[in-house]
């Protein structure tokens, strides 16, 4: 008889989390069925999806209003799923707001409950706390300074290292990367990354779109790539494209993040995972960043936020490495300047891309691995207490 395991992931990066987890997973309990919310990446591991993962997929304050009557039918219809069926454990990918509301309804009716990425308590809304505590048996944290501020407020975590920094090899790939895209050695690139979410893009399109312009009238010969990750969003890219900067020639691609990132000199990208993403691949970058206005505003207003910096990568580094351009600064005559003074001072991209290796090397935990003994150890402490 198979071991059942539920694990919803609400968007790509969860997506990209939970790949990895399924695998170490199926390779340490060959006899696991996986199932719940799953993206590509995770399907294509073997996991069951219930539904689409893109009914999940929101962000912000204001923007979850939209479409909260859906998201709360989409969690009642889990809810039922999993008491109806009950997994042996359930693990909830990310997206605090929504799984550990999920994790808390379903620990009542007896389910272990795991959660992998641990809310950002330590930045804001820290009285979220008390939620964890009551929503999940084992936290499995990605990154060094949340175990203890998480087990000093009474949460069984475990800092098991980011299974992307496992994922992505230490070694350069910027050669390869150029070879697959066509571009030559000596071209100077930079990639485009808006973010992975439509509300990201239809914001932030046309301020890198309007920065790449900017640039080539200064420095003519730059080429721009940008991944996409979907057709929608491809389309709503070139629709940006046209209206701002219609002369402007970028290489767009169908996903393929990873290989923009590392055939790049310099990186313009959303925050969020992708900052992440392009310091494991040791490339220099500017972030943008621009919130619904209202969300904005509340965030501000309320002083939610308890960290110096907007990006990952600035946070693990401990010093603003990639300059950051939020919501007013987010426009071309800021970020234009910025950008070509990166991409004018090799010096100091060296010195970027040697910062960003050691922290790379500090990640690599064998993550995935980890964090599937951990759910292992607790479904044995369950059946010993059985």
């Amino acid at each position: 008889m198979s071991t059942r395991l539920g694990i919803v992931a609400n968007e790509p990066s969860g997506d990209l989390l939970g790949a990895a987890l399924v695998q170490a997973l199926q390779e340490l309990l060959p006899d696991a069925e996986l199932v719940g919310v799953a993206g590509p990446r995770m399907q294509a591991r073997g996991c069951v999806s219930l539904m689409p993962q893109e009914r999940l997929s929101v962000m912000g304050l204001v923007e979850v209003l939209a479409v909260l009557p859906d998201l709360l039918r989409a969690r009642a219809e889990l809810v039922a799923h999993f008491t109806r069926t009950p997994p042996a454990a359930f693990v909830g990918v990310d997206a605090p707001d929504f799984n550990l509301g999920l994790e808390r309804r379903l620990r009542r009716h007896g389910i272990p409950t795991v959660h992998l990425v641990s809310p950002t308590v330590w930045a804001w809304r820290r009285g979220r706390v008390r939620a964890i505590r009551r929503a999940v048996d084992l936290m499995l944290c990605i990154f060094p300074f949340e175990e203890d501020f998480l087990r000093a407020h009474g949460v069984d975590a475990h800092y098991i290292g980011h299974p992307l920094a496992d994922e992505i090899p230490p070694e350069d790939q910027g050669a390869a990367a150029r070879a697959e895209l066509g571009i030559a050695a000596a071209d100077t690139v930079v990639a485009l990354l808006p973010g992975s979410r439509r509300s990201e893009v239809s914001r932030l399109a046309a301020p890198m779109l309007e920065t790449a312009r900017w640039c080539c009238a200064r420095k003519p010969g730059l080429r721009f790539v940008a991944p996409m990750v979907s057709d929608g969003l491809r389309a709503l890219f070139e629709a940006e494209r046209t209206r701002v900067a219609p002369a402007l020639d970028v290489q767009l691609l169908a996903g393929g993040s990873r290989t923009a990132i590392a055939a790049a000199d310099a990186v313009l990208t959303a925050s969020g995972t992708a900052t992440l993403e392009t310091l494991l691949l040791h490339r220099p970058m500017l972030v943008a960043y621009r919130l619904n206005a209202l969300t904005f505003a509340l965030v501000k207003a309320l002083r939610l936020i308890k960290v110096p910096y907007a990006a990952m990568a600035n946070l693990l580094a401990g010093e603003a490495l990639a300059p950051e351009f939020i919501q007013g600064r987010c426009r071309a005559p800021l970020m234009g300047p910025a950008l070509l003074a990166m991409l004018d001072d090799a010096p100091r991209r060296a010195e970027i891309r040697q910062r960003y290796a050691e922290i790379h090397a500090l990640l690599r935990r064998d993550a995935a691995r980890s964090g599937a003994r951990r759910i292992l150890e607790l479904l044995a402490a369950r059946e010993r207490a059985a």
